[in-house]
Formats: structure tokens, C-alpha cells, sequence
């Protein structure tokens, strides 16, 4: 009965339908053509050139491809939470978003530096992923609270350059070369153009 009631609700009147009709499909079609120019589908995988989607990235990824790092993790090996599927999804959503919106609004700032729950991330990633040298290494083996219980300090106050390299601002690595994104036309509308 509620149900009947809501749908009954909803139901624009006949001489609507046609016009509602049409305005969902024009919203459904820029929702979809918003989806396919953004690339979201390459946000689902872990593919690190995903990261380039987002040219200001270029430095992040060149220098990632010229470390050590390459061989064993990919941005989201680091960058999110692997402590479960759902927030790992959920970060990289929340994150995500955050950053589109600061590129569309163009506030991309000059140094680009992690925020505190991005600090987070990594931190607890170096913790899981270089867990065994932070315990059994036997430099490490008098230090072992320190790494494991994670005081105020941060892996990357030693170790800088790791995967990054010394990449300071937008400028600092003008040379790099990372692939191109691909093209966001459909091949039929280049080979309508062509004719």
C-alpha cells in the first residue's frame, strides 16, 4: 500500500511524461559521457598509470617508475588503507573526490604534500609492508617499539627519497616523461572528422 501511494506520488502526469522522459535521458547521457571523459572505471584498479589521469601527477609517477618501489607496489599499495575491501573503497572515494575537486577548482598547490589521513595510510603501509626488516633486522632489533608503535616520527623522515625521489614542486622534474593519456574522442567521431 505505501509503496502504491509513492509511486503514485512520483508518477508525473501524462502530459509530463514525455518531457521527464527526455530530461532523464539528457541527464543519464551527461552522467555516463561524465564518467567515460573522466576515465572513472581506471579509478576501480590499481594501475598506477591511473594516476596520471591528472597531469600535475606526472612527477609523482615518473620518479615512482625510476625507484626501487616499481617492481613491488603501485600507488595503492601506499597511498590506501588495506586493513579491509570496504575502506579501501571508501578512501579512495573520500580521496578521490577530494582531489578533483581541488583540480577543478584549480587550487592544486605548487608543493603537493599528503594530508594527515594520507600521512596515515603510508605510514601504517611501510609498517605492513617492511614489517619482517623492522623486526628481525638486526639494526632494527633494539628499535623495534619504535617503528611498531609508531611514535611521533615518520618513515619518510629518514627515508626521503623513498619512491619519490627528492620531487619538491610542480617544476622539479620538467623532463619527465610519462605516458600520454589516451584520447577521450571515440574512434567513429575521429573518423566522422576525417571525412
Amino acid at each position: 500500500m505505501i509503496l502504491h501511494n509513492i509511486i503514485k506520488i512520483t508518477t508525473p502526469p501524462d502530459n509530463w511524461k514525455p518531457f521527464v522522459i527526455l530530461l532523464s535521458g539528457v541527464l543519464l547521457g551527461l552522467f555516463l559521457f561524465t564518467a567515460y571523459v573522466s576515465k572513472a572505471p581506471s579509478y576501480l584498479s590499481d594501475d598506477p598509470e591511473t594516476c596520471i589521469n591528472c597531469h600535475i601527477m606526472v612527477p609523482q609517477y615518473k620518479t615512482w617508475t625510476q625507484s626501487s618501489h616499481r617492481q613491488w607496489a603501485n600507488c595503492n599499495d601506499c597511498h590506501v588503507p588495506h586493513n579491509n575491501l570496504a575502506n579501501k573503497y571508501y578512501f579512495k572515494a573520500k580521496d578521490g573526490l577530494r582531489h578533483a575537486t581541488i583540480f577543478t577548482m584549480r587550487a592544486e598547490p605548487q608543493v603537493i604534500q599528503m594530508h594527515e589521513a594520507g600521512q596515515e595510510v603510508v605510514q601504517n603501509n611501510c609498517i605492513r609492508c617492511h614489517e619482517k626488516v623492522l623486526t628481525d633486522h638486526k639494526s632494527y632489533r633494539h628499535n623495534k617499539e619504535l617503528f611498531v608503535h609508531k611514535t611521533d616520527r615518520q618513515c619518510w623522515e629518514c627515508h626521503r627519497e623513498v619512491p619519490h625521489g627528492r620531487v619538491k614542486s610542480l617544476n622539479s622534474t620538467p623532463n619527465a616523461r610519462a605516458p600520454l593519456p589516451s584520447s577521450t574522442v571515440p574512434e567513429w567521431l575521429k573518423k566522422l572528422r576525417k571525412n
